[in-house]
């Protein structure tokens, strides 16, 4: 039986607000995180999971970076980053979908594969456009470094993560004619007092939640290849196995009967 939590009221979650910031052709997103950290927790909990301290700092301050860049793209954009660190050895996932405001995400710290460099993907999907992939090699232990690093390769413009308090990040971008020199020697303290040192003009606010939406059809499709391929191996002789959701973490319970009963059904 899943643990999944059910989800909530499509207008739950909390603000991302984007601006544009005139005569400097920048674009500002700013959001305070602790109501996202809070569900993050919670879900952790939920889920019996408990990423090592160094890992969990890495995907809070990846999960800041992604859902600030997630509230700067277009409302129709699937998106999800891979980011791979040597050291620690650990992979960090997220996804959002910017049309439900549903983001979710996870830290894979086993069978993470080494090699020799820093590595960060991000998937793309736009619309009813294919899947669209970039990676880029970083040298930084920081995600709001490679994040940086990605804006600039693949992206092709600057983008600036500030952290302004425990909580509360900013992410500036650069648009066309943008003032490079202002941009590029913005400071933390500059950041913060942008709505008094600057004309902000307001773009709109989006709403994001922790929810990745899994639950028992979709653990089905994931284990029906290998149902079709080897039933006996995958369940080992027991009559259940759990599967861990790969987008969140999440535990589901599933029977041999119910997946016997929906490769039968897909036939």
């Amino acid at each position: 039986m899943s643990t999944v939590t059910p989800p909530r009221p499509a207008d739950a979650g909390f603000a991302v607000r984007t601006q544009f910031v005139r005569s400097r052709n920048a674009l500002l997103a700013r959001a305070d995180f602790g109501d996202l950290f809070v569900d993050y927790y919670l879900h952790l909990a939920a889920q019996s999971m408990k990423p090592a301290p160094e890992h969990d700092a890495l995907f809070k301050r990846a999960l800041a970076a992604f859902v600030l860049h997630a509230a700067s793209r277009p409302r129709n954009e699937l998106t999800a980053w891979t980011i791979n660190f040597q050291a620690p050895l650990v992979n960090v996932f997220l996804t959002a979908d910017n049309e439900t405001g549903a983001v979710t995400g996870r830290v894979f710290d086993e069978n993470v594969k080494e090699g020799p460099e820093n590595l960060f993907f991000a998937d793309v999907v736009r619309g009813r456009e294919e899947k669209r992939r970039s990676s880029v090699a970083f040298t930084s232990a920081d995600p709001l470094a490679a994040a940086e690093k990605f804006y600039a390769q693949s992206e092709q413009r600057g983008a600036r993560f500030f952290q302004l308090a425990e909580e509360e990040f900013a992410l500036v971008t650069e648009h066309p004619d943008c003032d490079l020199a202002w941009f590029q020697t913005l400071t933390v303290e500059a950041v913060r007092a942008l709505a008094t040192t600057e004309t902000l003009v307001p773009i709109e606010t989006r709403l994001y939640r922790w929810e990745c939406g899994c639950n028992q059809a979709r653990m089905l499709e994931v284990l029906a290849p290998a149902m079709r391929q080897n039933p006996d191996d995958l369940f080992g002789g027991e009559e259940k196995i759990e599967i861990r959701c790969p987008r969140c973490g999440a535990r589901h319970a599933i029977t041999r009967e119910a997946l016997e009963a929906f490769v039968a059904d897909k036939k």
